[in-house]
Parts: structure tokens; C-alpha cells; sequence
């Protein structure tokens, strides 16, 4: 049995919710590492193409308009500040002066090249001005999104975007606590009262920070023993919360609770205050902040002797053991909120020395049982 189920049987048991509710989406975000397009050519090819006088527009300028009239109202505030980072801090200060109308793939091409070795805005400890490879894919994504816009709007004929080399996807290592460092934490939990029913829900559902956050009473329904994951919190640029929709529509789901994660909810209703599983301590009429929470986990890892672990790597965590527990990619991409179980397998399960360890000691049984036969 593995780690999440010998706690969960000190609590009557564990369910591996097998029937949960899996939304099937298709992949977003997952692009060529490498493709071949071709450029826009004013006045070439296309000059019978009827493009609107916008279409000497400077690129810097059609980024403002773009998030001020098309995207104000698609995206998160969160989402927004980014991509208005994006725009100021790359995009606008080194090809901002460029016109949509010549805007070509290898323009793009040399800016994405440039922005790779010297993008930052002040230097890293280690990595001086050079950006990740995520982050370059991260700034493709959105000038690509724009640009697209400025198709559909005639002010450019085709995406210069479209052709272009960027990094190819990769999964950054992840951090899982093994086996004895899942129980040194759960064992740190119990000595923290106000805290303990937050982690674990969060171990035993590996939930988003925002959406664990984000519980409300009404998303209980212990006659079915599911929970409903229907928002998500988020921070403000400010520093306040902002209360909003899950990341993905895969992200809204329904699941079935572990019986140790229903009974712990139904015990603490009995003293609910207000709407809010997880009020904030200071003011319980709002949810539980975001950043506290990852604060708190800090201080408890500190404490613990624990790897200073992201509060993702919960999550993580929680993916990894399940999966070592038996339970199917196709279940955990529902109850992970994933478009698809192939996301799951490749982001959130991790070999750890635990399954080294007992893939090892199969081999050998069998090698040995092998070896009678002969």
C-alpha cells in the first residue's frame, strides 16, 4: 500500500475515485518545436489582399489595443498582467517600433533569438539577461494570439509568427515527497491545528492552490461524496485576492472525496462560520490567500526538515502516489482537471527511488523464478 493510502486507512480508508467525472478537452498550448511557414509579403503575392488602413499600425501599438479591446474581457486579471508584461518588457522594447504591414517570420525569428540570449530586464544571479526556454515559448504564444487577432482584422494577411523555430516543450524537475517524507509531513501536520484539515485536503485531492482556496460548503455534497471544484482565488497585482473561474474548462470538475477527506469535512461543518471550507484567519468573510497558504507550507517544510518543496510539488505529490497506488491515468486527468491523460502521465508522475527501488526488486523475482525454470 502506498503512502496516501496508509493514512487514509487511519481514517477510515481510501477511495481512489475511480468513477470521478473526467472532462475530455483537446491539448492546449502544445506546439511544434519546429516548423516551416512562410513570411508576409506587402505588396508580393497578396497585393490583390484588401487590407484596412490599420495595417501600418507599429506592432507595439497594436499590442495595447489588442489586451485594451479584445482581450479585457477573455482573460483573468492574473492573465492579463502577464501578458501585458510580455508586451512591455520584450515584445514592445525590442521589435515594438516594427509596422504590422512588414513584419516578417524572420523578424520574428531574430527577435525570438535575441530575447533567448538577453530578454531580461535585469540581470539573474546565474542566468544574467538570458530567458527560459518556457518563458520564450510563453512570449511566442502570446504575439502568435495577437497576430492572429490582426489577421481576422485584414491589418496583416498572414501570421509572421507561423514558421518560426521556438523551444521545444519541456517539464522542469519536479520535486515529490517520497514515502518517509510524506509521513515526516503528515506527522508536521497534526501539530498544526489550524492548518492540519487544509494540507490534507490538499494531499489527499491534490487541488490547485487557488482552487483548494476557492472551496465553498455548497461545493460539498456528502450524500454523494463528491466535491465540486468551481473557482479558483487568485492574487491581485496589488497584493488582494481576486475570486475566478478554474484554470481550464477541464479545471471545473466534480470528484469523489477519499471517506477519510469526507468525514474530516463533515466534522470540521459542524464549526463552518461562513461559506468558506478554508476561511482567511484576519478576515473570514473572504477566502483563504493564496500566498499564506504557500507561506505556511514554507514554514512547515522549514520545520520538518523537509526539501523546501514548491506548493505544487503537492499536487505532485499527490499525482505520483496515486499513480504508484494503481489508479489510471484516464481517472487522474479528471481528477487533476486535465484535458487529457497524456498531460497527466508526462507533467505530474515521477519516478522516485520508491518505485526504483520496487521495479527493482520485481525484475528480480522474476529473474529468479526465470532462472529455476532453466
Amino acid at each position: 500500500a502506498g503512502a496516501l493510502e496508509r493514512h487514509a486507512a487511519e481514517h477510515g480508508g481510501v477511495d481512489r475515485a475511480d468513477d470521478a467525472q473526467v472532462v475530455q478537452l483537446a491539448d492546449v498550448g502544445e506546439l511544434a518545436g519546429a516548423v516551416v511557414g512562410v513570411e508576409n509579403d506587402v505588396g508580393g503575392g497578396d497585393r490583390d489582399v484588401d487590407l484596412t488602413e490599420e495595417c501600418r499600425m507599429t506592432l507595439g501599438k497594436w499590442m495595447d489595443k489588442w489586451l485594451d479591446e479584445y482581450m479585457i474581457f477573455k482573460i483573468k486579471e492574473k492573465t492579463m498582467d502577464g501578458y501585458r508584461s510580455i508586451a512591455e518588457h520584450q515584445i514592445k522594447r525590442f521589435i515594438g517600433d516594427k509596422q504590422l504591414a512588414y513584419l516578417t517570420t524572420a523578424d520574428i525569428q531574430k527577435f525570438y533569438n535575441k530575447i533567448r540570449k538577453e530578454g531580461r530586464v535585469k540581470p539573474h544571479p546565474l542566468y544574467g539577461y538570458a530567458l527560459s526556454d518556457s518563458v520564450v515559448r510563453k512570449i511566442h504564444m502570446t504575439l502568435h494570439e495577437a497576430l492572429e487577432e490582426a489577421v481576422r482584422e485584414r491589418y496583416i494577411v498572414r501570421n509572421p509568427t507561423n514558421g518560426t523555430a521556438i523551444p521545444k516543450k519541456s517539464y522542469g524537475e519536479k520535486q515529490v515527497l517520497e514515502d518517509s517524507q510524506l509521513d515526516t509531513f503528515m506527522d508536521a501536520i497534526q501539530r498544526e491545528p489550524y492548518w492540519h484539515d487544509f494540507f490534507y485536503v490538499e494531499i489527499m485531492t491534490g487541488l490547485r492552490r487557488g482552487e483548494i482556496c476557492g472551496l465553498k460548503w455548497t461545493d460539498i455534497d456528502f450524500t454523494a461524496g463528491t466535491m465540486s471544484i468551481r473557482r479558483s482565488v487568485g492574487r491581485t497585482r496589488y497584493g488582494g485576492i481576486s475570486i475566478g473561474e478554474t484554470k481550464t474548462n477541464a479545471g471545473t470538475r466534480t470528484i469523489l472525496m477519499p471517506p477519510s477527506v469526507a468525514e474530516l469535512l463533515k466534522a470540521k461543518k459542524d464549526n463552518a462560520i461562513n461559506e468558506w471550507i478554508f476561511p482567511h484567519y484576519m478576515t473570514p468573510s473572504e477566502p483563504l490567500h493564496p500566498d499564506t497558504a504557500y507561506r505556511k507550507l514554507k514554514t512547515i517544510l522549514k520545520h520538518a526538515e523537509l526539501p523546501l518543496i514548491r506548493f505544487h510539488d503537492l499536487r505532485h505529490t499527490f499525482a505520483t502516489h496515486a499513480t504508484q497506488g494503481g489508479v489510471d491515468a484516464k481517472t487522474l486527468a479528471g481528477i487533476l482537471g486535465h484535458t487529457n491523460a497524456s498531460f497527466t502521465l508526462d507533467t505530474y508522475t515521477h519516478v522516485t527511488g520508491d518505485m526504483q527501488r520496487n521495479a527493482s526488486e520485481i525484475v528480480g523475482k522474476m529473474m529468479k523464478k526465470f532462472m529455476k525454470q532453466e
